[in-house]
């Protein structure tokens, strides 16, 4: 058995795995992003994270309707990767002073966004492999969401958080 809870032999397998991994990752980035939120103390970030954080809502809507697609009711399993990213950026997001704390944040916000772009990327060349256009088309969406909330971090990263600690 190994990392798994059952042995997965099949794509069709492997795919529900990583799709309920990424609707958990994205339950738990709804728990976690009002903290950051919170913490944060850039106006821009504050108000990037909390488009996000409204996104994310929506990328759960999103994923409920690739279970449903599949004829699957939307289930969790453990992801410890996102776990520990949102682990990390809770301690960085506590323990750095303020600006340096929107930095910390930014940064955190991005390892989250980069662990769901390669989750998203991956269930989209899957879908297509097995025949699940729709589901395809309903990830893209996501998929150009994450993108772009990456670039808007990094801009305001490189811009401004950046340079003030």
């Amino acid at each position: 058995m190994g990392l798994f809870s059952k042995d997965i032999t099949t794509m069709d397998e492997l795919y529900l795995h990583v799709l309920q991994d990424i609707y958990y990752a994205e339950q738990q980035i709804v728990s976690a992003l009002p903290s950051m939120i919170e913490r944060a103390t850039d106006v821009d970030l504050k108000a990037g994270l909390s488009t996000h954080l409204s996104e994310t809502e929506g990328h759960v809507t999103r994923l409920e309707m690739v279970f449903s697609l599949i004829g699957e009711e939307p289930q969790t399993v453990n992801c410890p990767a996102i776990d520990g990213i949102l682990s990390e950026a809770d301690d960085i997001s506590s323990e750095a002073e303020a600006p340096v704390r929107d930095a910390a944040i930014a940064a955190a916000a991005q390892a989250v966004e980069h662990y769901e772009i390669t989750r998203y990327g991956t269930l989209i060349s899957w879908s297509k492999e097995l025949g699940l256009g729709e589901a395809a088309e309903i990830l893209t969406s996501t998929l150009e969401e994450e993108y772009a909330a990456d670039d808007k971090l990094t801009e305001l990263a490189e811009q401004r958080l950046n340079r003030l600690g």
